[in-house]
């Protein structure tokens, strides 16, 4: 909104941002009746692990570097509580920047 407020056009607004024009004008909409441009809760179960959690699990894989995802997903699950299949764990510590390379 700030970028509006400072004279860019919509159409100018749109490009910079990547969104559509229409998208714009719905923000603008928005502002002006006082409403959060912020994200609107989405539906679905929260996850199991959440972030705040993140730290303990940098510190499972730190902690056995060399471990394979089965043997990472029962320290976790001793740890935590929580079980996740390899494959959901492979995807996670992938989204965490966490790959698992075994030392040769």
């Amino acid at each position: 909104m700030d970028a509006l407020d400072a004279g860019l056009a919509p159409g100018e607004a749109a490009t910079h941002f990547r969104v559509s024009v229409r998208t714009i004008y719905r923000w603008l909409a928005r502002h002006r009746r006082g409403e959060a441009l912020a994200d609107r809760p989405r539906a679905g179960r929260p996850p199991r692990l959440g972030p705040e959690r993140f730290d303990e699990l940098r510190a499972l894989v730190g902690a056995h570097p060399d471990a394979t995802l089965p043997e990472h997903v029962a320290r976790l699950e001793a740890s935590t509580g929580i079980r996740f299949s390899p494959s959901h764990l492979s995807r996670l510590l992938g989204r965490l920047d966490l790959p698992l390379k075994k030392s040769r």
